[in-house]
This record gives C-alpha cells, sequence and structure tokens, in this order.
C-alpha cells in the first residue's frame, strides 16, 4: 500500500498518456474521481434544472387543477344560478310594477288622500314635495298632518299598507291635538312613494 501511495504521490500529468500500463490502484482511483467529477456535474448540469422545471410544473398543475376545480364547480351549478337569476328578475320586475310611474302618481295621491278620509281622519295638511332623485328610482315625499284617535291613525296606516303602489311612512309623530287635551290626536308624517328612472326621462319637467 505503502508503495501504491508513493505511485500516486509521484504521478504525473504526462503519466495519463500511458493510463493503459499504470497500476491498478491508479486506474481505480482515476475512475473513482472521474466518476465522482461525472456524477457531481450531471447533478448540478442536468438534474438540477430539471428538479426546478419540474417544480414550476407541479405549481402550474396545481393552480390548473384549483381552476379547474372552480370551473367544474360553477358549471355543475350553472342550471341553478340560471334558476336563482331568472327568480331575481321576476322579483325586481315585479317590485317595479309596484313603483308608480308618472303618470300613476296623481292617481296614488288621490289613493293616499282617500285612505285617509275613509279611516275618519281630518286632514290638515297634504303637500306633495316632488321628486328627488336616487340612483334608478326618485323618492315622492308628501307630507302629511291629520288628526283623530289612535283606532283611526292604525285604520290609516293599515289602508296605506294595502294600496297597490309602495308606500312607506316615515317621521311619525303624535301629540295632542289640543293644548288643552281631549281624546282627539295630531299625527304628522311623511308618506313617501317611489318612481322608477327610465334612463331617459327628463326629471326637470316635473
Amino acid at each position: 500500500m505503502a508503495f501504491s501511495l508513493d505511485e500516486l504521490n509521484n504521478l504525473d500529468v504526462n503519466d495519463f498518456k500511458n493510463i493503459g500500463t499504470a497500476p491498478g490502484i491508479v486506474k481505480g482511483f482515476i475512475i473513482i474521481v472521474l466518476c465522482i467529477i461525472v456524477a457531481v456535474a450531471g447533478y448540478f448540469l442536468v438534474i438540477t434544472p430539471k428538479m426546478e422545471e419540474l417544480a414550476k410544473i407541479e405549481k402550474e398543475e396545481a393552480n390548473l387543477r384549483t381552476v379547474f376545480d372552480e370551473k367544474a364547480a360553477k358549471a355543475a351549478n350553472l342550471d341553478a344560478y340560471k334558476q336563482q337569476l331568472d327568480e331575481m328578475r321576476q322579483s325586481f320586475g315585479a317590485l317595479l310594477r309596484q313603483l308608480p310611474n308618472k303618470t300613476e302618481i296623481e292617481t296614488l295621491l288621490t289613493d293616499i288622500s282617500q285612505t285617509g278620509i275613509s279611516s275618519g281622519l281630518e286632514i290638515e295638511l297634504f303637500k306633495p314635495e316632488g321628486l328627488i332623485p336616487k340612483d334608478f328610482y326618485a323618492e315622492y315625499p308628501i307630507k302629511l298632518r291629520v288628526t283623530g284617535r289612535y283606532h283611526q291613525f292604525a285604520q290609516f296606516v293599515s289602508g296605506v299598507a294595502a294600496l297597490p303602489r309602495i308606500v312607506t311612512l316615515q317621521n311619525i309623530e303624535i301629540e295632542p291635538a289640543d293644548k288643552d287635551g281631549g281624546v282627539k290626536l295630531a299625527m304628522e308624517l311623511t308618506a313617501v312613494t317611489y318612481q322608477y328612472l327610465d334612463e331617459t326621462e327628463d326629471l326637470e319637467a316635473e
């Protein structure tokens, strides 16, 4: 072994030309070194880039699977979504039909006034305020002051709620009609109805 190590120490580069006649241990050592060099070079030059490429492809695959699962879930529920959309359109259309158009406002004002009278109330103030534009609709508030009794107020509120058009009662205040007291009460409120606005409708004409 000592002889072999001495040979390795004294090995000259030119001896590689005569590698075929070198001792077996030298040949074995050189083969091992070459194998290590080839393995390391192969790892860094071939395997490492392939592993990075594989990791990138696996990440893309995971993202594509996620997108596929989401689209598959949407496709599976597409009929349900369509049905819900149809129901929403029908509900929205039904609500729009409850909003009076420009020509129906006067009729609605008359209905509110008649509801108050039929409830036995005395109407002291009935003042339409005009349209207040919002998004796709406009509010039409009416200031009211009526006198009567509690059960007449309740009958009036029920009558307004039963109208075929949407009317909300806001800012309700009830107080004695006379400072000296008595059974009569005064109720001030704002009745608000709503009008659907066509994009081509000119509000200034109101």
